[in-house]
């Protein structure tokens, strides 16, 4: 891993630039806004995707694997943190003294100054930005955005827009979000997390308290997370606007109904809304809380806003169904936290019905999974009706001896819940078997946990057949 120097910097004007990792919905969505800018675009990643194929139909050169002969004429190579200092394309960039900045750089020099919008926290960011996105386009402003996820009735993670307005989802990972100008900050919680950047808990949350003071119009943030209150007893800020359940919130929530597609009221400024998604879950009506509250900073009113964030339809990888068979739905969901787990599971179980829930869970990096073995094993076994767990996703970090997926299946209370396979195609039958008609199978992670879907449906597909 690389942690981002901030300091380096960046450059006046870009002719031609050099993505490492390129295939990241991130990284993909800055280079499909570099090539709007006019700019040459060349990237690498260590597989293919359909991202580097569309990036490659919009002009883009593209290369699966990483070498220096990549780099070509480019004079900017832009990267994240998730790369390791040997890259050979980091390397020779270096040495050839090219402009070598960090994603995050990248975005700002993107930004250039224009109101700024940014979301932060540790759960329910993406699909909060993708609220207020598509909340605004149906307000009629067009918007620039960058966000973390694919936003489903877009079909992209990010785009240029034509009015002076920037909606991005900041990340809070490695410290970046505090390089941005940020006019409206959005905080959705602070559930502590990527403590191995920040070192303790008091840095956490002190990072977000400097990103809300540095706004320069309005700071949104919940009302009802703990972590949340916490840090608003930091901030400092003239306009802090709060949302949530909680009876003080200026934009407050009630009533929140799950039995179907989610509905609550709103109520702020002594106006109330009945608002319903077309998304499931309990924690998309507080997301949707915290997008109307930004709406509302930014001029809209209430009922304007609420109707706008209606027809959100949700990102990629959140609760996103794949496919059914012999009855089975195969859904899958980003969750690699266990406060997100439990969210997305709970969500499940509001439409599940009378079937039950199987989580495929793939942990997310050795050092979360080492911290938070023992709140994963309880989340699971409390909000599914069982588990099978895979291993661990590594990302950037080298294994850690102990640490694997049977670390997690081994702090369950009772192991009938839950079955460690890390073979996969193993797992997929072992799914197969025990699904019944009227399950969900939901695969849990933000590795590529997803890429087993396949498997499952076509091990459910040949269960069927035998059971004819």
């Amino acid at each position: 891993m690389i942690r981002p120097d901030l300091s380096l910097p960046i450059p006046e004007d870009i002719a031609s630039a050099h993505f490492i990792g390129i295939g990241g919905s991130g990284m993909s969505g800055l280079a499909r806004m570099f090539l709007d800018r006019g700019i040459r675009v060349s990237g690498s990643d260590r597989s293919d995707s359909a991202a580097l194929r569309d990036l490659a139909a919009r002009g883009a050169t593209v290369h699966v694997g990483h070498d220096a002969a990549h780099l070509g004429d480019a004079d900017t190579v832009v990267h994240t943190g998730a790369i390791w200092p040997e890259n050979p394309e980091f390397v020779t960039a270096k040495q050839r003294g090219l402009h070598v900045i960090h994603r995050s750089q990248a975005l700002h020099w993107l930004i250039g100054g224009r109101r700024l919008v940014s979301v932060a926290g540790a759960h329910g960011k993406t699909t909060s930005t993708g609220m207020i996105v598509t909340a605004l386009r149906a307000l009629e402003i067009e918007p620039t955005f960058v966000n973390g996820g694919v936003i489903a009735d877009l079909g992209v993670s990010s785009g240029t827009g034509s009015d002076d307005l920037v909606v991005i989802e900041a990340d809070e990972s490695d410290g970046t979000f505090e390089l941005y100008d940020t006019a409206v900050a959005l905080i959705t919680n602070v559930d502590p997390d990527h403590l191995d950047h920040y070192g303790s808990r008091d840095a956490f949350d002190a990072a977000f308290a400097r990103f809300a003071d540095a706004a320069s119009e309005a700071v949104v943030i919940s009302a009802d997370d703990a972590g949340a209150r916490a840090v608003r007893e930091r901030i400092t800020h003239a306009n802090v606007v709060t949302f949530g359940e909680d009876s003080d919130a200026d934009v407050r929530l009630s009533g929140i109904r799950t039995d179907g597609p989610v509905a609550f009221t709103l109520t702020a400024g002594g106006e109330s809304v009945d608002v319903q998604l077309r998304v499931p879950g309990a924690h998309n009506a507080i997301n949707a809380a915290g997008a109307v509250a930004v709406l509302r900073v930014l001029g809209h009113s209430l009922a304007d806003a609420a109707r706008a964030v209606e027809g959100f339809g949700g990102t990629v990888r959140r609760f996103e169904l794949h496919g059914v068979q012999q009855g089975v739905s195969v859904y899958d969901d980003y969750a690699h936290h266990p406060t997100e787990v439990a969210a997305a599971l709970s969500a499940a179980r509001t439409v599940v019905g009378e079937g039950r829930i199987i989580a495929i869970q793939q942990p997310h990096t050795y050092s979360r999974t080492q911290e938070m073995f023992r709140e994963f094993a309880e989340v699971l076994e409390t909000h599914a009706d069982h588990t099978v767990m895979l291993d661990v996703y590594g990302a950037r970090e080298d294994p850690v001896p102990g640490v694997t997926g049977e670390l997690v299946s081994g702090a369950f209370a009772d192991p009938a819940h839950v079955h460690y396979v890390p073979d996969w195609q193993a797992a997929a039958e072992y799914t197969a078997e025990i699904a019944r008609p009227g399950d969900y199978v939901i695969t849990l992670g933000c590795g590529n946990v997803y890429q087993i879907i396949p498997q499952v449906l076509e091990a459910l597909s040949r269960t069927e057949a035998a059971a004819v």
